[in-house]
């Protein structure tokens, strides 16, 4: 049966909505009738067909309209997380959160994000404008017709916030951990500046697991990690190119994703993923072409020491054979406190370099991100979605304003493309840009940045497939790989990992995938570290006999019972519990401070206590200890063994494992739950008829009463996808909800 929008799909509905269609119809505008009659003329030109998993598919004629309706969908599955992205990209969230978000607020407002954010929309194309006024209208739209929803904070939404989301998930949550610097330092800066006394900070830099650690604790910055692969024709059981997208990312917070599908009368038809509060999905396919991302490590930050030196003049700095002036300006931060909210006034000051985010021994140091102040990342993407081919996907990235990121693009023609992608800086060699450089030294400064063409990447290798997994781009494929030695040293800072390893395993040597086989590989559970690490604690252990043969015979059984395992994780494994707990453990000490020749030994001795003390044997099947539950949408509630949970066979990248899944442990919990990894994955086959499936690691709702809150869990524990419909006719024999943007939402009878 035919559906219409805001029409329930029954005979029986349907008839008694014909009984008193023009009664109906007035009782509508009544209710719908908005004080933006523009967002009221785009609301009524858009439907949004909500498929079985809750994924919207929106159509409307312009692709402005179809922003607003994807927006307006995001408000409606989970308002709470568009609208807390947007207060840490304003530099608000101490509204809300208190002191305990300060820092970033701080950060926030050093870096100027709203003024280059206002100043990007009003030089923005007239297209662009278009799509965030949209952007805008949609959430104003739904706040009005939604008075049932409370704001926390933002009662109104302004056509500008896209880009200060880009730029605050892009260089705070991205590119700030790659200066070396600590947020906490912004505070001691921002005092001395205002002339306050504040110790300043040690200048000891985070190290890349202290990061990590970081990011998994506090539940919503980017975890490391990502997978992405490609294949040719040659390669494809169908004589079809081949996708596989897997960004890992927390479960919570702003970086978690949100699925969605936009097609316009323009001839926009794009299907894929993006944070809440993105105006459009950032990664998927269309019927042409598809691409994923992986976070890169280009090196894109630096720092200056700078010497402000002249009494007479605080905002004199040195520079060559004479002095600079600084900016300086007030900003004003309301931090949310037990007497209620206050505000607090900062100072902060900015180099020609860029703005003074930490002190140290003294000393100020200013910060540059690649491309900070030069906008154009939303158009870039736009003109992404919009390619039909891996020549068009290269010049609409070659506008090289997107700061950082690896691509992998595949296209209905067969061809398959990886670049390195970043605004990398051209530098003088004779520094080491690996520390603050001296600010007053004239030859320290940037010179331009390299161009696009100039950056490692790989087009239809004859090994027929390209994947990255956050590793070096050297190791792309297995023959034919982008060269080291023709890129300069600074370009590229990676080297090779597990995941990586194992991928190409698994591209290299399946000579044809079936599109089953290939949505198999995405849940690939092999575990390739365990070839390198079994055999070096079993060294470990046949040392110790010559000094310490009790002990070792200690440990002779769970050697053992880890030289009998295959390999591979399951929920049922228990060799898998003890080797990723075991690896875990050592990462762990090897980072501190008491490490030793033994700290192999030591870890797998200490984790096997405490699985003794919390199972009674040290021999626990993963599943008992690796689950999936959701909890609040920001990730700070606690999570609960006495809650519904699910076993989960993936598995924390450092194992080298495809099926990617980082846990959290807390005290008094013997469970440790899923808090990033896998958390939007995709697979595509670009044949004449477009074939997709893809996951979400627990649904598109976050009201635990809707079905769409943690359906797609049970499907995501079994290593199993959805279908991805694509065509309106597909999309219509499985929607279960039509409506227009504003209306109250029909759903088909159960």
């Amino acid at each position: 049966m035919k559906s219409t929008p805001g029409v329930l799909l029954s005979n029986n509905n349907s008839r008694r909505l014909r009984t008193s269609a023009g009664l109906l119809f007035l009782i509508a505008l009544a209710i719908t009738a908005s004080g933006n009659p523009r967002a009221e003329r785009i609301a009524r030109s858009v439907t949004i067909y909500r498929d079985t998993y809750g994924v919207p598919h929106v159509y409307g004629p312009t692709d402005a309209s179809c922003v607003f309706g994807f927006v307006y969908a995001q408000a409606e599955d989970n308002f709470w997380q568009v609208e807390d992205s947007y207060l840490r990209a304003l530099g608000r969230a101490s509204e809300v959160y208190g002191e305990k978000t300060l820092n970033d607020d701080l950060l926030n407002r050093a870096l100027n994000i709203t003024k280059l954010s206002i100043a990007e929309y009003e030089q923005a194309s007239p297209r662009i404008k278009e799509l965030s006024q949209a952007h805008a209208d949609a959430l104003n739209y739904f706040l009005e017709q939604n008075p049932q929803v409370k704001p926390r904070l933002l009662t109104h939404f302004e056509p500008w916030y896209p880009f200060a989301f880009r730029r605050f998930s892009l260089y705070q949550l991205f590119i700030f951990g790659k200066s070396g610097l600590r947020v906490d330092e912004i505070k001691s800066a921002v005092r001395e500046i205002s002339g306050s006394a504040a110790p300043a900070s040690s200048g000891n830099a985070l190290r890349l697991a202290d990061l990590s650690e970081i990011a998994i604790n506090k539940g919503f910055e980017p975890e490391i990690g990502s997978n992405m692969w490609a294949v040719t024709p040659a390669k494809g059981a169908s004589g079809h190119s081949l996708l596989f997208i897997n960004p890992h990312q927390p479960f919570f917070g702003p970086g978690q994703w949100y699925e969605g599908h936009v097609h316009s009368d323009e001839g926009w038809d794009f299907s894929g993923a993006s944070f809440f509060g993105s105006p459009f999905p950032t990664l998927g396919h269309n019927q042409y072409l598809g691409w994923s991302h992986t976070v890169n490590d280009p090196d894109i930050t630096d720092t200056w020491v700078e010497n402000f030196d002249d009494p007479n003049q605080p905002l004199a700095y040195r520079y060559g054979d004479g002095h600079k002036m600084a900016a300086e300006w007030t900003d004003s931060v309301k931090i949310k406190t037990a007497n209620g909210i206050e505000s607090k006034s900062y100072k902060f000051r900015k180099t020609h370099h860029g703005p003074i985010v930490s002190v140290r021994d003294g000393k100020p140091l200013s910060l540059r991100l690649s491309r900070l102040e030069d906008g154009g990342m939303l158009e870039e993407w736009y003109a992404m979605t919009k390619s039909r081919s891996v020549a068009e996907f290269k010049k609409a990235m070659s506008a090289d304003v997107i700061p950082m990121f690896n691509a992998v693009c595949a296209d209905r023609d067969g061809n398959i493309y990886y670049v390195y992608n970043a605004a990398i800086p051209r530098r003088s060699t004779k520094f080491d840009w690996s520390k603050p450089v001296d600010g007053s030294n004239p030859e320290t400064e940037w010179q331009g940045y390299h161009r696009f063409d100039e950056l490692p990447q790989l087009t239809n290798p004859k090994t027929g497939f390209v994947q990255n997994c956050n590793q070096t781009p050297f190791t792309t494929t297995t023959e034919g790989n982008p060269v080291k030695s023709d890129f300069p040293e600074y370009m590229t800072r990676e080297s090779d990992n597990g995941r990586s390893r194992i991928s190409r395993r698994i591209l290299s040597t399946k000579d044809k995938f079936t599109f089953e086989e290939w949505a198999r590989s995405g849940f690939d559970t092999t575990v390739i570290e365990a070839e390198v690490f079994i055999p070096q604690l079993a060294a470990d252990i046949d040392k110790l006999k010559k000094s310490d043969a009790a002990r070792a015979e200690k440990l002779a059984a769970p050697l053992a019972f880890l030289q009998s395992w295959d390999h591979v994780s399951t929920i049922e494994s228990k060799p898998m519990t003890l080797f990723a707990l075991w690896v875990e453990r050592t990462n762990r000490l090897m980072a501190g401070k008491d490490r030793d020749e033994w700290v192999r030994i030591r870890a797998l001795e200490e984790v096997m206590k405490e699985l003794e003390g919390g199972f009674g044997t040290w021999q626990v099947a993963w599943g008992d200890i690796n689950r999936l539950q959701r909890a609040q949408s920001g990730g700070e509630e606690p999570f609960s063994d006495a809650k519904e949970s699910l076993p989960i066979a993936g598995a924390p990248g450092w194992v080298g494992i495809v099926y990617n899944f980082y846990t959290r442990p807390e005290k008094g919990q013997k469970r440790r739950y899923g808090v990033a990894g896998h958390s939007f994955v995709s697979v595509v086959e670009f044949g004449p008829k477009l074939q997709a499936r893809s996951i979400l690691v627990f649904g598109e709702n976050s009201d635990p009463a809707s079905p769409n809150y943690f359906d797609q869990s049970r499907l995501y524990a079994n290593k199993q996808f959805k279908p991805a419909w694509f065509s309106l006719d597909e999309i219509k024999a499985n929607s279960r909800a039509v409506y227009h943007p504003g209306e109250e939402k029909k759903r088909k009878a159960s």
